[in-house]
């Protein structure tokens, strides 16, 4: 067998997901060479849209669907044309024990919000508390996303920024369950706040982890606002943009190739039809740390890293209207336009965590959903929006991929699909079964995305959509003597080798922010050497 072509550069990037894209620009912008390897024939990674239904011209954010977290500097250095659009409605649920009434937030009109509290839940003071506690919970925005995008502050630093010890003592040394109990009168609202905490977590109000408290976190700081916007023309639009700034700033970016190893000196072995080597000053990983970890030993450094573990299901759909609701009050076009809260009061949320913890699928199953196309027609052809179809986007929480791993990933799929929607068929006047599409080919429009198809499709082990447990984004101890990748939390235990994606300490969602940070570490690391 021939030698392996050797190509060098400044920066090899393994992974061609968003956050690649945003530190390979950055650097290539600072007049270094950025080479790009990604396995899949197109970059972007779950930032992405897709046609799922052959004949069907409707392109759906299949995988990531919101963004909150990428921030305004980001796109304003990088020359992003972004159109994020803010949606009116911020969340509907309708109550389980009597799905004719629910809680609908309408963040235009507060009278008309108090008065849904009130009809739903018979008390005239819960709209008050609830908005109390997002007031309160405000400054947290505004004093840890700034920071998200600078060398990491310390956690005294954050501390003294948010002004509000009985808040930061509530929400990072105890469970959130406490901090909503004793926020919250009712069962529903409090759900509805506590579902910030599980997306793509598996944890309780209660765990002693805190894990439900870091995801919480970055769920309502995003802009310092909190608000999570639709990306008009689907995540794939943003993708295509960070792919376009990139090529326009030099970026070398390859796709179809197979990373095969990965060592500390800096060599990044891939397969296409023959073997390829590339050597970087730095290399950037935009995988998962458990991915690198077996590129890792491939390439002679045996690594270890957890075994990482998502706890979700998504299903798209396109449907041919908007189904019926129980409850009348509402119309299903304020209703989908925003959150749209199943079987998710925090007593359900807890009694799902406990039945996937003995290994059985949550029933109800706790599931959110929301409706892309009535924010952003676009991302449906021309005869579909004149038909009135509608996509429909269902994330089901507590299904941690234990539930199904090893099993037969069709017959997983199905089990689970089957059980959000027999979940969304309680609170609805109708078989949503009765609104689905059915495409050319006779299938009906709608697909379930479980963690094993992450995990294959993807290569997010476990189907974890964070790579890992989310972080603290900020230092527990003091910042003084730390290295570039340690104070930027891009550090991976070899000095040329830096984490770029959602495995980095401030990784995590469609946020760009992970290759923020991996680009201003590399170039410090880069003038060094």
């Amino acid at each position: 067998m021939s030698a392996p072509e050797t190509t060098r550069y400044d920066v090899v990037i393994v992974g061609g997901g968003h956050n690649a894209l945003v530190a390979a620009t950055y650097l290539a912008r600072a007049g270094r060479s950025v080479v790009v390897l990604e396995k899949q024939d197109a970059v972007g990674g779950a930032a992405v849209s897709e046609r799922p239904w052959p004949g069907v011209d409707a392109r759906l954010s299949r995988y990531s669907y919101l963004v909150s977290l990428l921030p305004r500097t980001i796109i304003d250095d990088l020359g992003l044309r972004i159109d994020l659009r803010r949606r009116r409605y911020s969340s509907y649920t309708p109550d389980p024990a009597d799905p004719t009434r629910g809680i609908l937030i309408d963040t235009h009109d507060a009278d008309a919000t108090a008065a849904s509290f009130a009809r739903t839940l018979g008390d005239t003071a819960e709209a008050e508390r609830f908005a109390a506690l997002g007031e309160r919970l405000a400054p947290l925005g505004r004093a840890v996303f700034p920071t998200m995008t600078e060398p990491l502050p310390t956690a005294d630093e954050v501390r003294r920024r948010l002004d509000d010890d009985d808040l930061w003592t509530a929400l990072t040394q105890r469970p959130l369950g406490d901090l909503l109990r004793a926020s919250l009168d009712s069962d529903l609202a409090r759900g509805i706040a506590f579902t910030d905490g599980l997306i793509g977590t598996f944890a309780s109000s209660d765990d002693t982890s805190l894990a439900q408290n870091r995801c919480f976190l970055y769920h309502v700081i995003g802009g310092e606002t909190g608000h999570w916007d639709v990306p008009v023309g689907g995540m794939g639009a943003v993708t295509a943009e960070l792919e376009r700034a990139a090529r326009e700033s030099g970026v070398d970016i390859r796709t179809g190739i197979e990373v095969i190893s990965v060592s500390p000196s800096g060599e990044v072995h891939g397969v296409t039809d023959r073997s390829e080597a590339y050597v970087g000053e730095v290399v950037l990983s935009g995988v998962g740390n458990a991915v690198l970890a077996r590129l890792l030993t491939a390439g002679g450094a045996p690594t270890e890293a957890p075994a990482p573990e998502g706890a979700q299901i998504k299903v798209n759909m396109l449907l041919s209207r908007l189904p019926r609701l129980k409850d009348t009050s509402v119309t299903p076009e304020a209703a989908f336009a925003g959150t749209f809260h199943v079987n998710e009061t925090m007593t359900q949320l807890d009694a799902a965590y406990v039945a996937a913890s003995a290994g059985l699928v949550p029933e109800p199953l706790p599931a959110e959903i929301y409706c892309h196309s009535l924010t952003d027609p676009s991302i449906l052809g021309e005869e579909l929006r004149a038909s009135g179809a509608q996509t429909l986007t269902l994330f089901g929480l507590q299904v941690p991929h234990r539930l199904i791993d090893g099993q037969d990933p069709v017959a997983a799929g199905a089990r689970l699909l089957a059980a959000a929607q027999q979940s969304l068929d309680s609170v609805l006047d109708e078989p949503l079964r009765d609104c689905i599409l059915e495409a050319p080919d006779g299938r009906l429009c709608i697909e379930a995305r479980t963690t094993t198809d992450l995990e294959r499709s993807l290569g997010m082990i476990g189907g974890d959509i964070f790579h890992g447990g989310l972080s603290w984004p900020w230092l527990e101890g003091p910042a003084d003597g730390l290295g570039p990748a340690e104070r930027w939390g891009v550090q991976t235990g070899h000095g040329r080798i830096l984490v770029c994606g959602s495995s980095a300490q401030r990784g995590g969602a469609v946020s760009g922010i992970a290759g923020h940070n991996a680009a201003m570490a590399a170039l410090e690391i880069l003038e060094r050497r």
